[in-house]
């Protein structure tokens, strides 16, 4: 029997067929009806906005144990939904539907004073997300983004940029720029953090580009 208002969904989840999907499916799109609530079992999601120019913006991502922002509000509203969701890494995940969804929130007070917790906090992260976009150079959003994911960051510059919502070309020369400085050490899809005092400086406010 579900104990807590997280195995309440998966309890329900688990009535669905497993999905399997590799990394790069795209598994919802910004405009079309949200398919239904997913579980997350394996893997992570990325959920991210897509600008007209092209460059994609990651909003937060989905690993077990956590729910997707967009496919809750989506559901609660009846609309569609607002941003794309994309599997990171290979994934499986099962979908509620959203009938099955919308009934279990309305039976279920716990449940559903559960998700709308975790909106709050997701949207707090997001309004977080929106004043580093807004009001931080880039320079200092990357070496943020480094000390976080550090010291060994296993990403692409286009995974990067997508991450801070700019361009591959400017992330690159950010991080040539910190390695002739010696605070990181660039390799294939990955780079070592090796001075992060001086990324923390960076991180705070020291000069640079934008």
């Amino acid at each position: 029997m579900p104990d807590t208002p997280f195995a309440t969904l998966r309890a329900l989840a688990a009535q669905a067929p497993l999905l399997r999907v590799p990394a790069g499916t795209r598994l919802f799109d910004a405009g079309q009806p949200c398919p239904g609530f997913p579980v997350v079992e394996a893997g992570s999601v990325r959920v991210g906005l897509i600008a007209p120019d092209g460059r994609s913006l990651e909003l937060y991502r989905v690993e077990p144990g956590e729910i997707c922002v967009v496919s809750a509000t989506c559901l609660f509203a009846q609309r569609a939904a607002t941003a794309y969701g994309e599997a990171r890494s290979d994934c499986e995940l099962r979908l509620i539907s959203p009938a099955d969804f919308e009934r279990l929130c309305d039976t279920d007070p716990a449940l559903r004073r559960f998700v709308m917790g975790l909106l709050a906090e997701r949207l707090a992260d997001l309004m977080a997300l929106v004043e580093a976009v807004a009001f931080q150079r880039l320079d200092q959003r990357l070496a943020a983004l480094l000390l976080a994911r550090g010291p060994e960051v296993h990403a692409t510059h286009q995974q990067l940029a997508e991450e801070l919502g700019t361009v591959r070309e400017i992330v690159s020369r950010l991080l040539r720029r910190f390695e002739r400085e010696g605070w990181v050490r660039l390799g294939r899809e990955q780079l070592v953090v090796t001075d992060a005092a001086a990324l923390t400086v960076q991180a705070q406010g020291a000069s640079g580009l934008r």
